[in-house]
């Protein structure tokens, strides 16, 4: 008598590769996600390191001087002025913060300015309790985004 076996898988191990296969996707997906974001935060701070450029070039054409905006917390929306009067309606400056908003997911940035100092702070993709803030004192730092007020020169007194 002669045996025949059938080539082939039987329905557990099909089952038991496809949830490897699945398991392994989702490890890949939540690893990709977490790149994402990463980048974008890294997106933020370069958008912001190019406000301080901006920055400088609006400090030199008003005469030493980053004009007198006092505060905005929605400083992705401030309005742009030709030529400028305080160094976030600067076409240049706003886009750099425009860029910054945009790879944060949308939420608007908060921005102060009176004549010789300027601070601007950005909420982070990873954490958005977390902002990158800037200053004229040429500081870049993470600080915790809800402690940004309204009197805050510099991101020293933005984190304290």
């Amino acid at each position: 008598m002669k045996k025949t076996f059938n080539k082939g898988f039987t329905l557990i191990e099909l089952l038991v590769v496809i949830a490897i296969i699945g398991i392994l996707a989702s490890v890949v997906l939540a690893s990709l996600n977490s790149a994402r974001s990463k980048g974008a935060d890294a997106a933020i701070k370069a958008n912001l390191n190019g406000v301080r450029a901006g920055a400088e070039v609006v400090y030199d054409n008003l005469t030493n001087t980053y004009g007198t905006l006092a505060y905005t917390a929605a400083c992705g929306a401030t309005a742009v002025a030709t030529p400028a009067t305080h160094v976030f309606n600067d076409s240049n400056v706003q886009s750099q913060i425009d860029g910054a908003v945009s790879a944060g997911g949308g939420t608007d940035g908060k921005c102060a300015a009176g004549g010789s100092w300027y601070v601007v702070a950005v909420p982070l993709k990873t954490d958005s309790t977390k902002a990158w803030c800037i200053d004229s004192a040429g500081t870049a730092e993470q600080i915790t985004f809800a402690n940004f007020g309204n009197t805050d020169q510099n991101c020293a007194a933005a984190n304290s």
